[in-house]
Parts: structure tokens; sequence; C-alpha cells
């Protein structure tokens, strides 16, 4: 590995350090908190995100690994970003000759959600990744075939792959095997699936003998599509960089990239036919063939005009909520009634006070009218999320006198107010294809930026007081100086 670190750009020194930091991996100086404490005595862990230090600090830290598994990690962590990587400047260096196929992999890879959906744990024991493409020729192929996968729910919480399909471009079935799961199941999930535990009985399909298959398949430089993709990718453990993923290709009309369309969706608005009828189960080949049609309909019209999806319509219910994101896990959250004004109750997002120090809630009013006052009534900062949605920065104290701030989100954009709703409800409005339950996308995100200017603000106020400490200190000293002089 040598040489490597050091030949990385920062962006993935940021992602190589914060996968430590979830790995709770520790060098000769601690983990990465630790190190700064001991690194940089000016500063200290005050500025702990990765992306905000410079990159030699991001190497000295990866520099104290010297155990060998932490070493085997890191590598093939460089490894796989090497990996996409290249796609993308083989993709850059042809932009002005490059097909509709290679321009769709790349708006995939370019998309803002690309880094976070497909950081695989590729370094893990039974991952595969495809072979380095080092061939121009193979780099610029235009072959494609498309992969949907269906996953049951084990006894230990986990998902296992029980069945995959695969097309080429031509719709030719490549690929269509039921997978007998390694794991006790817990849920077939029937419904969704259309498989039974009788379905696999004296079926031998492992996991290995699907992703031996599918290697060969993507050699020379074979595109992989699908919808949602990162979700069966992870479900075949397999790590793959040219794709194209039609949930971030296609795009809602006001470029909104915080909802991904479902495939259902794609199909009735951009093919023009139902995928399935209501409440039928999915099929896994009907899935994998759709997103293929969804690609070459896309190659046909012109890549230049990517389809714009109309914007869904927000549910009534639901324009009476106002998000609060970024709220300090030290301020009790029927402490809000301090902050914002109005009859309102709470329903705090599922899972965000297991840990980062900030939780974030709905707060729910009796109608949009209410929530619309309730938030012009907020004394803060205005500002746009990532999708452009209304957001007020919001200052507040705490008992102990320490200044926090949160962020005051409106649901949709002010342009949308007083249009029909529909009856979807925000919770459930565009899936992310909905058998795929291990990660589902959110529907509303934090924003990077938000998060960053909430860091800025929070060391703001820690050099202030830094400020009036040494302000004191120097009074101190100026007056002991004086005495002494006496």
């Amino acid at each position: 590995m040598e040489g490597k670190l050091e030949a990385a750009g920062k962006d993935v020194l940021v992602d190589i350090v914060k996968l430590a930091q979830k790995r709770g991996m520790e060098g000769s100086k601690g983990g990465w908190k630790q190190f700064l404490s001991s690194y940089d005595k000016q500063l200290g862990s005050s500025l702990s995100d990765p992306s905000r230090r410079k990159p030699e600090v991001l190497l000295a830290f990866l520099n104290t690994f010297t155990k060998e598994e932490d070493l085997k990690y890191l590598e093939k962590l460089l490894d796989c970003h090497a990996n996409r990587d290249n796609v993308l400047k083989d993709l850059k260096k042809s932009a002005g000759a490059e097909s509709p196929e290679q321009k769709l992999v790349r708006l995939t890879l370019e998309h803002p959600h690309y880094p976070s959906s497909y950081s695989f744990p590729s370094h893990e024991e039974g991952w595969e990744v495809t072979k380095k493409i080092k061939k121009s020729k193979a780099m610029r192929s235009t072959d494609m075939i498309s992969v949907d996968c269906e996953m049951v729910l084990c006894e230990d919480g986990t998902e296992a792959l029980v069945r995959v399909c695969v097309v080429d471009r031509n719709l030719e079935v490549k690929l269509d095997k039921l997978v007998k799961p390694d794991k006790a199941v817990a849920d077939y999930r029937s419904d969704i699936t259309g498989i039974t535990a009788e379905d696999l009985v004296g079926e031998t399909c492992s996991l290995l003998y699907v992703q031996k298959s599918l290697k060969n398949l993507l050699k020379n430089g074979t595109i992989l599509v699908g919808h949602s993709l990162n979700n069966d990718l992870k479900a075949l453990k397999l790590d793959h960089a040219r794709v194209i993923d039609t949930a971030l290709v296609f795009r809602y009309a006001n470029g909104s990239n915080f909802r991904r369309p479902s495939l259902s969706d794609l199909c009735k608005l951009v093919l023009g036919f139902e995928l399935r009828e209501k409440g039928a189960p999915h099929n896994c080949l009907d899935d994998a063939s759709a997103a293929m049609k969804l690609v070459l309909a896309q190659i046909e019209a012109g890549v230049e005009n990517l389809v714009r999806l109309p914007e869904k319509d927000v549910a009534e219910k639901d324009m009476a909520k106002l998000l609060v994101h970024r709220i300090s896990t030290s301020l009790p959250e029927e402490e809000l009634h301090n902050i914002i004004s109005g009859e309102f109750t709470i329903e705090v997002k599922t899972g965000n006070k297991a840990g980062g120090g900030v939780y974030s809630a709905f707060i729910i009013f009796g109608n949009q009218q209410l929530a619309n006052e309730a938030y012009e009534n907020l004394d803060g900062k205005q500002e746009q999320d990532s999708s452009g949605r209304p957001q007020k920065l919001v200052s507040y104290k705490l008992t102990t006198g320490v200044t926090h701030s949160l962020y005051v989100c409106k649901i949709v954009h002010d342009s949308q107010i007083g249009q029909t709703v529909s009856k979807r409800s925000l919770e459930g409005e565009v899936p992310v294809k909905s058998k795929k339950k291990s990660k589902p996308d959110p529907v509303v995100q934090e924003p990077e930026q938000n998060q960053v200017d909430s860091e800025i603000e929070k060391l703001k106020l820690q050099l202030s007081l830094r400020d009036q400490e040494i302000s004191n200190l120097n009074k101190i000293i100026a007056k002991l100086t004086r005495k002494q002089r006496r």
C-alpha cells in the first residue's frame, strides 16, 4: 500500500476516514477524535468533520494504522475508489465523443447521492469486486445487462438473496435463478417477492454461484443497469464500477435530488404502461426488463434531453407539518414548544436519537395555515435546503446558558402551496422500490451543507468564548503586572 494513500485525492481520504470512524478503527494514537486531540493542540477534536480538515491531517491519521488487518482494509478501500475513479476519468476524457450509454454511466456516478449509496463494504468477507478495466476499448464498451433481485428477511435481522434475474439489451434472459439462503429465514415476504418456502425445496443455487455468473457477464467493461441498483448490489455482495441507476438518472421537474422516482412511476410516465397491478407481488424478471427498457428509451430519446418527471403533489395532511432537524439531543423534544409558536404535536423521526448528537422531528399543526403562520413567526435566518424548500436557522439557549441552533423547514416549496394534493402520504410517496426494505431512501434528508453551516456556527461560538477567555486572562495578567511594578 506504500504510496497509495499519498497519491489519493482529498475526497477519497475523507471517505476512508469516515468509514474508519464508522468501523471504530483505532491506530497507534487512538480513534479519529483521540488523534485530533493529540495532533492539533489548537482546535483538538472540536473540528472533527474530516471534509473540513487538510489532506495532510487525514494522511497523518491514516498512517497511524499498522495492524495487518487494518492495512488490508485500507488497501481494499483504495482499490474500490481507484476502480470508480478510473471509470470517471475515462468518461471525462472521451466527453466529446462519449456514447449515450457512457453518458448515462457518468450521470449516475456524478449524482450527489452516488457516493453514499454506492460506498459498499466490499472489503468484507463474502464480497466480490469486478476486475479493474485497463483497456480503453473495454472502458468504452456499450454492452449492457440489467439485474433485479428479491430478498428475504433472516432470523438474525439481515437480508438474503432469494432470486436474481438478468436480461441483456435485447431483453433476452441471461440469468434467472432461485437462490437458497445460507441462513434461517424469518420472513419470505411472499406478498412482495411472490416466493414461498416450498419454492426453494430442492434448490441448491448459492450466492457464490450467482456472483461468479455475474462477474463472467460483466467482464470486458459491460455496464450494469438497474433501478436503485445499489440495493441489488448489496444483496449480491458485488461491487461494480460501470453502472446506470435509473433511480438517479431520472429527475423531478424542479431538479430535486432528494426524492427518487419509483420504478412503477417511471414505467407509467416514461414507458406508458403499468408495471404491475395494484397489490400484485413483484416479478423479478419484469423489473429487470423494465429498467433496461427505461435506459433504451432514454438513449432513443437522446441523452441530451433527460426526461424530467412532473413533481408529485404532497398529501394535504403533510402540508400541515414542519420538519425540525439538527435538534441537539440535549434539548428535550417538549422544549420545542418554547421555540416554535402555536399548538402542535411532535413526531420524532424513528431512529434519530440513536446517535450523532442530533435528531429530527415533524411538528404537526391542525392545518396548513397554522403551520405557515408558525413558520412566519419564527425569528431566524431565512435559507433554502438542498431541494429549494424554505427553511430557517433558529438559535436558542439551553438552561445551562449554552447557545445551540436548529433548522425549521417547510415540507413543500412555496410554489406548490395551493396546488391540488394527492392522497399519497409524505412517508409513502415515490418509494425507492418498496421490495428493497433494507435501507429505504428517506423522503426528507438533512442536506450536507446545513450540517456544515451548523458546525460553522458551533465553531464561531467556541471561538467567541475562547476570545473572551483570552481577553479575561490578558486583563488578569495586566493587573498582576501593575501590582508587581508597585
